[in-house]
């Protein structure tokens, strides 16, 4: 219980292949949570997607997520743990570590994408609500998870929100980095133009990491190219500013790393808590069109633009690559496992066209203008190609706009979602 919330814990028990329901099974965790003075109305359910992949639902603090007191106002809220992380049955680089064989982890981080997710929902919506259909919230992934829904069972469903994350349908892994980088190059000389000092601080630092071994607090080597990662940030609408103060302390007095510095990048970089962020990167583009082979890695050799000798130091974005998974700890487990989901040409399709193109539950969704993560281009094409579907195209919040927000960018889609807007 949290005193601005009422709270109860559910844990359910779910296949991990929904396909054997006799076979091996997992918890997965989600927290309901209701406003105190309404806590024992019947208040219809909203399914909160979290974006990611492998990343945990938010805990709820006082007003925090931004839009969970406006959802309160009328919805019962359902904050998932989608399988393999949080408190559902979780997927570590010590679980991995558990697997001697990489073929065994490889099929077995295979149950862990959209579809096994979305059974799990059903599952889940059916043991609390029966045959009520429900609400969903989909930032980010929760978007595609929430297509993949809308594909797979969308009598489950009552009306669904989406904030920055229209997937394309059919596009590949290639198609999408072929758009993403030019959208990293452009957010990074929007960062060099806002804070100048940063880009010769940057090559100070590069300067250091070429000349000698610095050593992470968890004994990692500090590369050249797990420094370019930090890009990642600058994608949320405070990602300038997190990135640029980072930096402003990153060298000591005597011109080295500071010990605050290697913490906070070992920490940013190292992938501890949602390890699945990195490992299923690139599956979430998996649908039977040939192995995704490594995409953005192939992509960034294309593109001399972000060579590491380059004039301008250009940083890099939600993007995996194979060294990561030699060259950081928490990945180090996943390593052979991660090759073999690459080199996988039979992933299962995620998304019915048809039955979206015959969509009847409202849909209503942000496609963010300026987003570094999720190509507008590709949301507007999408929706175009959804019943039912009613999209707000916006530059005024970047990709985290549902929380930062405070509620407004929900309040929006709701009031679309009914017509309203």
């Amino acid at each position: 219980m949290h005193p601005a919330y009422a709270t109860t814990d559910h844990t359910f028990t779910v296949p991990l292949d929904h396909a054997r329901p006799d076979g091996p099974t997992l918890d997965v965790f989600a927290r309901e949570v209701a406003d105190p003075a309404r806590a024992g109305e019947e208040l219809p359910w909203l399914l909160y997607l979290q974006g990611g992949p492998g990343g945990k639902s938010p805990r709820p603090t006082a007003g925090s997520p931004g839009w969970l007191p406006h959802a309160l106002r009328t919805h019962r809220v359902l904050l998932l743990d989608q399988r393999g992380t949080g408190r559902s049955t979780p997927v570590t680089a010590r679980e991995a570590a558990r697997f001697e064989d990489p073929r065994r982890l490889a099929d077995h981080l295979g149950h862990f994408r959209a579809d096994a997710i979305v059974d799990d929902a059903e599952l889940i919506r059916r043991r609390l609500c029966g045959d009520t259909p429900w609400e969903t919230l989909g930032q980010s992934y929760g978007g595609f998870l929430t297509l993949t829904y809308l594909s797979r069972a969308p009598r489950g469903l009552r009306a669904c929100y989406v904030a920055g994350g229209l997937p394309g349908l059919t596009v590949t892994a290639d198609d999408v980095y072929a758009r993403t980088y030019p959208r990293v190059r452009d957010r990074c000389r929007e960062y060099y133009a806002r804070y100048p000092e940063d880009a010769a601080r940057l090559r100070r630092i590069v300067g250091l990491l070429d000349a000698g071994d610095v050593r992470l607090p968890d004994g990692d080597r500090l590369t050249v190219r797990r420094l370019r990662t930090l890009g990642l940030a600058l994608g949320a609408g405070d990602g300038f500013e997190r990135l640029h103060w980072l930096l402003d302390e990153a060298l000591g007095a005597d011109g080295a790393p500071g010990a605050g510095f290697l913490h906070q990048v070992m920490t940013l970089t190292g992938h501890v808590d949602a390890p699945l962020f990195a490992v299923l990167q690139e599956s979430l583009y998996g649908q039977g069109a040939g192995p995704t082979g490594w995409a953005a890695h192939r992509a960034l050799a294309d593109r001399p633009e972000f060579a590491e000798d380059a004039d301008t130091l250009l940083l890099t974005g939600e993007m995996m690559y194979p060294w990561m998974f030699r060259e950081i700890a928490g990945l180090r487990p996943f390593a052979e496992a991660a090759d073999l989901l690459a080199a996988r040409a039979d992933w299962p399709p995620l998304y019915d066209p048809a039955r979206l193109a015959a969509n009847e539950v409202p849909l209503a969704a942000v496609v963010y203008h300026d987003d570094m993560y999720v190509d507008a281009g590709l949301s507007l094409d999408t929706a175009r190609r959804i019943g039912a579907a009613r999209v707000w195209v916006t530059n005024e919040w970047e990709h985290d706009g549902l929380t930062a927000s405070g509620g407004r960018v929900l309040a929006r889609l709701m009031e679309l979602a009914a017509g309203r807007a």
